[in-house]
């Protein structure tokens, strides 16, 4: 290509690109009080979005983990009640899970005031915050579902107890508190004479966990969960 028919092309981009610039500022003059919305909508959005979050949550994060440490302190001392309702000097669990609701720590305060609960033999109680709280932690997964079927265990639904055990051993591998909730999915599928979970569980239990000393004695419940399939068969 000659000198002559470079400049040519050169030419005729910087033409095209005048043309779409034309084209482009008639468009924005002729939108401009909507795009300025829009840019000021946006602008205006993420800067209340920041604002939000490091203005307003970051210290109401700070807040709740200290009451949040308080009333731990009292589950340390199995002051369950006063982890709970506060003790005239902090605030307990259900008004740090309140007043602090979109917090991490607020967050938290629900996780243990379901267990609080649980242990208090409140267990509708201990299913409503569980429900309540969310997490995309696996290990607190675990718990939160292992806590709940425990509930439902001991307020005579059985039924509704295995299906939050197997959602805690559905949701991570953990091998410190997976073993834990296989046994007990295993054990209640059995109660229930439902043979080929318990066995599906119990064998998950010696496979994968086989160090676990909730292993220790699998394989007599699977001889056990065996000789009940081979009567029916």
């Amino acid at each position: 290509m000659s000198k002559k028919e470079i400049e040519q092309k050169q030419d005729e981009v910087i033409l095209d690109v005048g043309s779409t610039l034309t084209k482009a500022e008639a468009f924005i003059e002729k939108n401009k009080k909507a795009i300025t919305y829009t840019l000021s909508g946006i602008v205006v959005g993420v800067a209340a979005y920041f604002a939000f979050t490091y203005l307003y949550l970051e210290p109401l994060e700070k807040e709740a983990q200290i009451e949040l440490y308080k009333a731990q302190e009292n589950i340390d001392r199995d002051s369950l009640r006063l982890a709970l309702n506060g003790d005239g000097s902090s605030m307990g669990l259900l008004q740090i899970a309140d007043e602090y609701a979109w917090t991490k720590a607020g967050n938290l305060a629900r996780y243990y005031a379901g267990v609080c609960y649980l242990q208090l033999g409140e267990y509708e109680d201990a299913i409503r915050q569980m429900d309540k709280f969310s997490t995309n932690d696996p290990v607190f997964e675990v718990l939160a579902n292992g806590v709940i079927a425990d509930a439902f265990l001991e307020i005579g639904q059985p039924k509704e107890a295995l299906e939050y055990y197997d959602k805690a051993v559905r949701s991570s591998n953990n091998e410190f508190v997976v073993p834990f909730y296989l046994k007990k999915a295993g054990m209640l599928a059995e109660d229930q004479k439902n043979w080929k979970d318990a066995r599906k569980y119990f064998e998950r239990l010696k496979n994968e966990f086989p160090k676990s000393q909730h292993a220790l004695d699998v394989d007599k419940f699977l001889a056990r969960i065996e000789a009940k399939l081979s009567q029916k068969n």
